[in-house]
């Protein structure tokens, strides 16, 4: 699919109806009515997928059982697992590995390559997320490896490829990069840094972090050469509770925990609880359902990729509109007293989520001005232990992370605007954020 510099909407119609599907969007559970442009810290909840859950989690029945009650559950976590598998990582092989959270995944994704993998070295980004640098970090130093980081793009608010592949030599023995970044929202080219890195040591083990980009962008794990990816469903219209990760073959046959008279690729500890599968397949079904408003297909991985691409598409019609707004109400770019830090140019290349500040107010403050006056965001800075590398590492002290959802409409970024330039006019000092 095609995407430009030019701004191409859902109709009115579904967008309203798209909005109908989910929890809360134009008022919080108390009845205020608000804008919440938070959902990188936690999307808008799917209405079926809520139902979905609790529906099942009545049920006290073993699935372990012979009884139609157990088969029915049994059914209900295959689909699930087929959902994640094939229709979100787009994997024809591979295990799949689930956990409480998708950080806990991904401790135990790098743990199992690390500990076992051949090579000297480990090799990650400034910018990842705690759950992937951390556990980098400590089982790199736990086996005696070197940590190799490649340093952000303080321009782009990424990492660029030539940086990450510098670091890479044929005793690597694994890379740890994420797809999108959850400040920025700059999209990482993991495709092409994954080819580069197995120019230089095609046996190296390469994994991302999807966590941030998921519910804005096309996952495909086998094209993107990837052998570990994760996500998590409260990020991506679903539930908490549950982190969900890809693994290919080779990552899967490694030592792990598991119960010794289950199969050597098995990474099921326990019975994955099957509300979670159900869960997470009413994701997928609205996505599919999105799709179909746009293409014929009986092939669900086909319509779940095209309703993610419209989202993207809507999407970056959002970010322009936001950046720019409109001759009457100026965007976050022409706002005076406003800064917009990491503002790469090429909109295409990022997801919606804006970093910016306010002249006159500290980032926390900022935050509580939005709140005041209806509107949630959030402030990722340097005091903050999710953020204090990351942020240091774009160059900054801080930022106020803006991220609206395709549930967001072009008249949502307005009132935003609207109330950003009433926040910098009450507040700014006439110097630089």
């Amino acid at each position: 699919m095609e995407i430009t510099g030019q701004k191409t909407f859902f109709s009115p119609d579904l967008q309203a109806e798209i909005k109908n599907r989910f929890y809360y969007v134009d008022h919080d559970h108390l009845g205020r009515k608000r804008l919440f442009f938070e959902n990188s810290g936690g999307s808008f909840r799917l209405k079926k997928a809520v139902e979905a859950r609790a529906e099942l989690e009545k049920i006290p029945d073993c699935p372990e059982r012979v009884h139609d009650t157990a088969m029915m559950l049994r059914q209900v976590k295959a689909d699930g697992i087929r959902d994640i598998m094939e229709v979100i990582f787009g994997a024809k092989s591979g295990s799949l590995v689930s956990e409480l959270t998708a950080s806990q995944v991904m401790f135990q994704i790098t743990r199992a390559i690390v500990e076992n993998a051949p090579g000297t070295n480990v090799v990650t980004t400034s910018i990842e997320h705690p759950s992937a640098f951390d556990s980098a970090r400590f089982y790199a130093e736990r086996t005696g490896k070197e940590l190799r980081v490649a340093v952000a793009n303080p321009v782009t608010g990424g990492v660029n490829s030539s940086e990450i592949l510098r670091h890479i030599d044929r005793d690597t023995c694994l890379l740890s990069v994420m797809s999108a970044s959850n400040i920025s929202g700059a999209i990482l080219d993991v495709k092409e840094i994954a080819a580069g890195a197995r120019e230089i040591n095609p046996d190296i083990f390469i994994i991302s972090d999807a966590v941030q980009h998921m519910p804005h962008g096309v996952l495909d794990v086998e094209e993107s050469g990837l052998d570990g990816a994760t996500f998590a469903p409260y990020k991506a219209f679903g539930v908490r509770g549950c982190g969900f990760g890809y693994i290919s073959d080779r990552v899967a046959r490694m030592p792990h925990h598991k119960l010794l008279a289950k199969p050597e690729a098995e990474w099921e500890l326990g019975t994955f609880p099957h509300p979670n599968f159900a869960a997470i397949s009413a994701v997928v079904d609205y996505v599919c359902w999105l799709g179909e408003r746009f293409i014929e297909s009986n092939d669900r991985r086909t319509l779940f990729v095209e309703g993610i691409e419209r989202i993207h598409l809507h999407e970056h019609s959002l970010l322009i509109h936001m950046m720019e707004g409109t001759s009457a109400v100026p965007g976050l770019r022409h706002i005076p007293g406003v800064k917009v830090y990491l503002d790469s140019p090429d909109t295409v290349d990022r997801d919606l989520i804006s970093a910016i500040g306010i002249s006159g107010l500290d980032f926390t403050q900022a935050a509580a001005e939005y709140y005041k006056r209806g509107v949630t965001v959030f402030e990722r800075v340097n005091t903050s232990l999710y953020s204090k590398r990351i942020v240091e590492s774009l160059g900054l002290a801080g930022a106020i992370r803006v991220s609206p959802l395709h549930c967001h409409d072009a008249s949502d970024i307005e009132t935003f605007l609207e109330v950003t330039a009433a926040i910098a006019a009450g507040h700014h000092k006439g110097s630089n954020p």
